[in-house]
């Protein structure tokens, strides 16, 4: 069974589901508190990859949404250090996976990155999500 690593912020339906669909398609899920984590700059980093640094930042944060915080107007190097010291402005989930991290992925997006392997990005031989996964994630 493979192991995914799964950073999530309590109460989020979204993360649920993600955490819901891997559980059924045979992953071993191994849940653990997003907020609840000792986050630096350089550990957050690897989850964001080539997204951009609005997308780092969760949307419905009360920050955000007041416009107290604008992710538009952030550097990396801001937006890591705002993340690292709260991270209930990160957009998860967070996931690792074969030794590899994303972030605030869609259904399409999670099936790739699971599919994939970290040298060459050629698909893995991993047990494939169910078809209801696009459809369930998108209602």
């Amino acid at each position: 069974m493979k192991k995914v690593v799964f950073y999530q912020k309590s109460g989020s339906k979204k993360d649920r589901e993600h955490k819901d669909l891997l559980a059924a398609a045979g992953y071993e899920v191994e849940t653990r508190d997003l907020t609840a984590e000792n986050w630096t700059s350089a550990g957050l980093r690897a989850f964001f990859a080539e997204r951009p640094v609005p997308e780092w930042f969760d949307p419905a944060a009360p920050q955000v949404l007041s416009g107290e915080i604008d992710p538009s107007r952030a550097n990396p190097q801001q937006a890591l250090v705002m993340l690292s010291v709260n991270p209930s402005l990160i957009n998860g989930p967070l996931i690792k996976f074969n030794g590899r991290c994303a972030s605030g992925l869609d259904a399409k997006e999670l099936r790739h990155f699971l599919e994939a392997r970290a040298s060459g990005g050629k698909p893995a031989s991993v047990k494939h999500l169910p078809s209801t996964w696009s459809q369930t994630m998108s209602a």
